[in-house]
């Protein structure tokens, strides 16, 4: 069966039947890995699915921002040029919005 593993030292989470050998991420042995409780397990696979939709919205809203900057280059007219200048705020709260509640589920532990 699988279980959770979680580096002390980065944080990195392993999923396997025991701790790897070393840390894939800081490449440190074996013994500074612990095993995560069922609760604290269960935090992080409830937690998977929103975790990637706000990833998907940080993706989106940089790709929002991108083309706005594209309209703004343009210069087609100047009521064009502020509403791709709003949009592209807008894209950037709408990104730091989601960065923000990823962070609150790192802290949380369902990471």
């Amino acid at each position: 069966m699988k279980k959770l593993f979680k580096c002390t030292v980065c944080g990195f989470v392993w999923e396997g039947t025991e701790a790897p050998e070393k840390c894939p991420k800081c490449l440190v042995p074996k013994d500074k890995f612990v095993e995560l409780s069922k609760e604290e397990a269960d935090k992080i696979y409830s937690s998977t699915p929103t975790n990637d939709i706000h990833i998907e919205i940080i993706h989106l809203a940089t790709k929002i921002a991108q083309l706005c900057d594209e309209g703004i280059k343009m210069e087609l007219d100047a009521k064009c040029v502020t509403s791709f200048e709003q949009t592209k705020n807008e894209a950037w709260t709408i990104k730091q919005r989601a960065k923000a509640e990823i962070a609150g589920h790192v802290s949380n532990g369902k990471w």
